[in-house]
């Protein structure tokens, strides 16, 4: 916390006309710092079993940067003028507990004499905020945020065996928020909002229930470019684009650890033998392609359909669990689906986003339970330069938010 306190007085005195740089180039930059009180989500009747408390308390601190209206950038103008910033959370949760009374739906697992708890956590990521509202002094604006998490507190089947929202030290974050802001002075001005972020494993490692915030904010933010936009964007010009069509074809490949292991050795295995409860759980990859029908209507945005296909390395151990707990369904290595997607540009990075529905998919007596008939894909791609059009990325394959598996994917757009 020191680190970041000195962290925020020299990006002050950074800040400061006059100071380091030249006036104009600092109009650019601002920060902010905000704190926020949230409460747990609880997404089904399996953790509302488990979870007992659910509040805690964060502190941001970002470091941002705008394209003004003089700089002629066209994806900043399309947006309206966006901040880009790089961000830091660390939330205190100790208001953050779980624990399993004694319940035939536990199986095997014995009940322990303690309550587990999340543990403290620390974010690092990049936010996008675009404003959509911008009259006078008042703005209000959208916020996605995407990086990486640490806890050093997590599952633990000694210490906190009912942890089953973070099972493992590093973590993805991600985040998204709404807020209305009012400029005080030319160049201070005061947030609230609604901010929501989850903390999960991706299905790296087990357990990974995740967790998810929601809570008010309340923020101060010096923004010294902000009468520089909001003059330079009245009866502003939008520069042209051609609208065109293009296929899109992807590759991936993804890392999860089995929900039917962790199962196994919860509930399943008696307490003294080898496995009950453990922490340790294989890695098993899973591959897809996919081949879409885009058609890109603005320079920010894309839409239009795909197919995706999925193979499971897998789908042989998820059998062999099954046959053990004499459940008799089909297994099959391969899924289809049909999806809808979308993705929003700026510049060389672009979030891709699609919810597609199953029209084959036969994963074993688990998936059948918790898994539903559709599945969403989130991914956050770079266009390398030279490269001829390929984009790489980091994405996550999930189940009505619950990750299945984390993926390292490579796409081709091909312009018609």
């Amino acid at each position: 916390m020191r680190h970041c306190l000195l962290f925020s007085l020299l990006l002050v005195v950074w800040a400061s006309p006059g100071m380091g740089q030249e006036a104009d180039t600092l109009k650019h930059w601002g920060w902010s710092m905000g704190a926020g009180k949230s409460k747990a989500i609880v997404v089904d009747q399996y953790q509302r079993m488990w979870q007992k408390g659910k509040d805690n308390f964060s502190f941001e601190m970002a470091a941002m940067h705008v394209a003004l209206p003089c700089d002629s950038d066209e994806y900043a103008a399309d947006y309206g003028y966006p901040s880009i910033a790089a961000a830091v959370r660390m939330a205190f949760n100790h208001g953050v507990t779980m624990h399993k009374n004694n319940d035939p739906a536990w199986g095997l697992a014995e009940e322990v004499d303690y309550d587990s708890r999340m543990g403290n956590s620390i974010a690092l990521y990049g936010t996008f905020t675009r404003p959509f509202f911008r009259k006078g002094k008042w703005e209000a604006d959208y916020a996605l945020s995407m990086g990486v998490g640490y806890s050093h507190h997590f599952y633990d089947p000694n210490h906190s065996v009912d942890n089953e929202l973070i099972g493992s030290r590093w973590l993805i974050y991600f985040g998204a928020g709404a807020h209305l802001a009012y400029q005080v002075s030319n160049q201070w001005a005061l947030k609230v909002g609604i901010d929501y972020w989850h903390l999960s494993n991706g299905a790296l490692d087990r357990p990974n229930k995740g967790a998810n915030f929601i809570g008010p904010t309340l923020a101060a933010a010096y923004r010294p470019y902000y009468n520089n936009i909001a003059k330079g964007t009245a009866g502003r010009f939008r520069p042209h684009f051609d609208k065109y069509f293009f296929s899109n074809f992807a590759i991936s490949v993804g890392a999860k650890a089995l929900n039917e292991e962790w199962l196994e050795t919860q509930f399943r295995t008696p307490k003294g033998e080898p496995g009950y409860r453990t922490k340790s759980f294989n890695i098993y990859l899973a591959y897809a392609a996919q081949a879409d029908i885009m058609y890109r209507y603005a320079r920010r945005w894309a839409s239009g359909i795909g197919f995706d296909l999925f193979y499971a390395t897998y789908a042989d151990k998820v059998e062999s669990i099954d046959k053990k707990n004499n459940v008799d369904v089909e297994h099959s290595p391969w899924s289809l689906g049909i999806a809808i997607k979308h993705q929003a540009y700026y510049h060389r990075l672009a979030l891709a986003v699609s919810i597609g529905a199953y029209l084959h998919r036969k994963m074993g007596q688990n998936a059948s339970q918790i898994e539903k008939p559709y599945y969403e894909r989130v991914t956050l791609l770079y266009n390398i330069p030279k490269m001829g059009g390929i984009n790489v990325g980091i994405g996550v394959k999930a189940h009505l938010t619950k990750a299945d598996y984390t993926e390292l994917v490579a796409t081709m757009p091909i312009k018609w």
